[in-house]
């Protein structure tokens, strides 16, 4: 890591807690898949190296990989966390409500899967824990009871929402306020430059009325705005396709040639472009992974990557087709 992408310390809340941190949240769902044990602790050690300190990952990781039953990810972590001892350099935020058979918001479920995480993390406690999917057989009202005795219970700082309607995320913020329960300290819904108008029109508006964090996911669009595929010819092979296909398009390519363009003019890569973007339109701090600790430096920097009000601007266009 370079010393130039140390440089980016901010400050992010979440409830009443203050974090020092780079705004950068380091994706875990490479951990156990993409990236074996001693390469998951480069990278971890990489990204506490360049002030790092948020990681997110999810019951869910890596259920396409391994064995299947999921928790790869927090596995690796947990046994990087005990090796290094270094559980309170770090915040912690895992997430329930996608791994079968706890693929729900069952009271029930939610406490066997945060005691089953806590377990794999080797932590008593996490930072914070997402409601990863929603489950419409169940109210509002009652997760949001669930999700707040978990508060209560020390082992859960926060909560937080990620793939929720903006309507039944708008309930459970409103509910929780209402009646004195915990409120979401954070959201994580889909947002980059090529995926812009729930997060712009729906969530973000939500996040900053009640005072919540943002962390997108699917930050670089499946490695779409890293600037690797330029045409179609490029995308060729089933995980590329698979991964970043969808955003294929005339307008996609001509979304990434104005980022190329960009990143090529200030000497940075399109990564940090793409990563930046989203700090200067509101987000806290988007989430990217990365197998190598090479790949952080690109994400790192982003931090330190203040764009211009032009430059923003032709992004804002380049990108008009996803808003």
């Amino acid at each position: 890591m370079t010393s130039q992408n140390t440089l980016q310390v901010t400050t992010i809340t979440l409830g009443d807690t203050a974090y020092q941190t780079i705004p950068l949240v380091l994706g875990g769902n490479t951990f156990g898949w993409t990236s074996d044990r001693e390469a998951s602790f480069a990278v971890l050690d990489a990204f506490l190296e360049a002030g790092g300190t948020f990681i997110d990952t999810a019951d869910l990781y890596a259920v396409w990989a391994g064995d299947g039953t999921g928790g790869d990810s927090e596995k690796v972590l947990g046994e990087w966390i005990a090796a290094r001892g270094n559980r309170h350099q770090v915040v912690l935020a895992t997430k329930m409500g996608g791994l079968a058979p706890y693929d729900n918001q069952q009271h029930e479920s939610v406490l066997a899967v945060l005691d089953a995480s806590l377990q794999r993390l080797k932590t008593d406690y996490v930072d914070v824990f997402y409601s990863h999917y929603d489950d419409e057989d169940v109210s509002i009202e009652e997760q949001a009871r669930t999700y707040d005795g978990l508060v209560a219970s020390g082992r859960v700082r926060h909560i937080a929402l990620s793939n929720y309607s903006p309507e039944r995320m708008r309930t459970w913020f409103e509910y929780a306020t209402a009646h004195g329960l915990a409120v979401p300290a954070a959201i994580q819904p889909q947002y980059n430059l090529a995926h812009r108008k729930d997060f712009e029109q729906s969530y973000l508006p939500i996040a900053r009325e009640f005072g919540a964090a943002t962390f997108p996911y699917f930050a670089l669009a499946s490695g779409f705005l890293t600037g690797k595929y330029r045409t179609a010819a490029d995308l060729e092979g089933a995980a590329r396709e698979r991964m970043a296909g969808g955003y294929a398009t005339e307008a996609g390519f001509a979304l990434v040639d104005e980022l190329v363009r960009v990143a090529e003019a200030r000497g940075v890569e399109p990564a940090s472009v793409a990563l930046a973007w989203q700090l200067a339109r509101g987000v806290t701090a988007p989430i990217a992974s990365a197998s190598r600790p090479d790949q952080l430096d690109a994400l790192v920097a982003a931090g330190s990557l203040e764009l211009t009000e032009s430059e923003v601007r032709a992004l804002d266009g380049a990108s008009q087709p996803f808003a």
